[in-house]
């Protein structure tokens, strides 16, 4: 059984004190707390930097394998910074929410250019980088370096708009600076880096989304909602709006087992990614003769499955359009640089999911999914 550390007042912290709340949290962390994670060991800032950035948004055992290969591949900051940014968004595809891998370069070279490739151990220097945000910067420098600054991640936010009903989505300012103030006021001064991993294990492991476990909870003594019996009315659910729907016509050219990609603009969706060219409508002849496709070098024309894939704020349903030509074409890119993408020794750069979903069909394709048109 844990043994609490003895307090009086859940919310008085005196002069090196800890609340009751968060002496609970940490002897629950000494008990239960998650310590064998490949970034918990031989902790660097750039290990942890990178780890926190790539769990943004994504669960931890998605993260490992990718963790893992950019050490492998990147041991250093430097290493990453001197990398082209074509293999760093290979590395990352499928990971999604490509600006944090856009972002994470950028940061990596300000680290080396400015910083000698050591990382700034101020909160106000470390926020400033691309991607990173006051949470992250914090949870960097709490976990490598044992500042006492507090971190408000979305797990965080779930525990403590539950244990103290906080109502209203945390995404509008006024319920986040009010979450941003009980996490400031439980934030030990000491053992910081164990209280804010704690709390990032506690939303992950007992305060879940949708079925909390309250039995195994360590402050469910003064969790305010526990008491309600109204868990699941914390956080405040973001106001719901219909998301619109796009459509788009994927042409790929295809010419012996290779296939014509373009890289896209630096930002904005799937910025800096290889992609298919794009069309708006099935009316592709545009996109042919811009890409200076002979029509008597078309083998065949087939319209594959059309299918969804969701960005957060909108859906796009793609058609792809397969095109084997008998010859490639001669090509001069002026705004978006291209490549011939070979299916059978592809080169190392970013895709988008989609274009990787179909690049991985292509080979198996069946008749039976596909319509032929007539030309």
């Amino acid at each position: 059984m844990m043994q609490f550390r003895p307090q009086t007042n859940t919310h008085f912290k005196g002069e090196n004190s800890v609340t009751p709340f968060a002496s609970a949290i940490l002897d629950w962390y000494d008990a239960y707390g998650r310590k064998n994670l490949p970034w918990q060991q031989d902790k660097t800032a750039y290990s942890v930097w990178l780890s926190e950035i790539m769990l943004q948004q994504t669960q931890v055992a998605t993260v490992i394998p990718y963790f893992e290969r950019f050490l492998a591949r990147f041991p250093t900051v430097t290493d990453l910074a001197n990398a082209h940014q074509d293999e760093v968004l290979h590395l990352w595809t499928g990971l999604g929410y490509y600006a944090r891998a856009r972002n994470l370069h950028k940061a990596a070279q300000i680290v080396r250019d400015e910083y000698q490739g050591e990382f700034p151990t101020d909160l106000d220097s470390m926020n400033a980088l691309p991607g990173i945000g006051r949470s992250t910067a914090a949870a960097v420098l709490s976990s490598v370096y044992k500042k006492p600054f507090a971190i408000l991640d979305g797990n965080v936010k779930r525990t403590l708009a539950r244990s103290f009903a906080v109502p209203g989505w945390p995404g509008q300012k006024k319920v986040e600076n009010q979450l941003w103030a009980i996490a400031e006021e439980h934030t030990p001064e000491s053992d910081t880096d164990k209280y804010n991993q704690a709390m990032m294990d506690m939303g992950a492991m007992v305060c879940t989304r949708s079925k909390p476990k309250c039995s195994l909870c360590p402050v469910s003594e003064f969790c305010a909602s526990n008491k309600q019996g109204n868990q699941l009315d914390f956080p405040g659910k973001k106001p719901k709006k219909e998301k619109p729907t796009k459509e788009v016509w994927f042409v790929i050219l295809h010419h012996n087992n290779h296939v014509w990609l373009e890289q896209r603009p630096p930002t904005g969706i799937w910025g800096g990614l290889y992609c298919f060219p794009e069309n708006s409508d099935a009316q592709i002849s545009a996109q042919l003769e811009r890409l200076t496709i002979q029509p008597e070098n078309i083998v065949k024309q087939s319209q594959l499955i059309s299918f969804r894939h969701t960005f957060s704020h909108y859906h796009l349903d793609i058609t792809p359009v397969l095109i084997d030509i008998s010859k490639q074409p001669e090509m001069v890119m002026e705004a978006n640089q291209g490549l011939w993408y070979n299916l059978s020794q592809p080169k190392e750069v970013g895709l988008a999911a989609p274009v990787k979903q179909l690049i991985e069909s292509l080979p198996h394709e069946l008749p039976s999914n596909i319509h032929e048109e007539s030309l």
